[in-house]
């Protein structure tokens, strides 16, 4: 079993910048995306670290730079919580109705879509 990393706040934000990236990012291109929260370089360039620590983030030298790329994409890293969620239920059978209880129609309608 994997264990996913989980996530602080701007460890998140960090992710979603990563995400919508089309391609790979510098720490300055991160705190352009964050502006509204006024993050120094060396805290874009500390979560990004823990980041690539905890194995989510990969980095290449860009001239003077690195470059930043999430390793998985968002829905991989989605997937990979709801299977670390189950892998610690101790009926995965239960988490999963109340999981499908708790979800609209259309989305349980997709899953079944998925399904067949």
């Amino acid at each position: 079993m994997a264990f996913v990393p989980t996530l602080g706040e701007l460890e998140r934000a960090v992710m979603e910048t990563l995400w919508s990236a089309s391609a790979p990012v510098t720490a300055r291109d991160v705190q352009d995306a964050l502006a509204g929260r006024d993050l120094a370089t060396t805290t874009v360039l500390t979560v990004l670290g823990r980041l690539e620590r905890k194995g989510l983030v990969t980095r290449e030298r860009a001239g003077r730079a690195h470059r930043y790329r999430a390793v998985a994409s968002r829905e991989d890293h989605v997937a990979e919580l709801m299977r670390d969620a189950l892998d610690a239920a101790p009926d995965r059978g239960a988490a999963l109705a109340r999981f499908l209880g708790s979800i609209p129609e259309d989305e349980r309608a997709a899953l079944r879509d998925l399904l067949d």
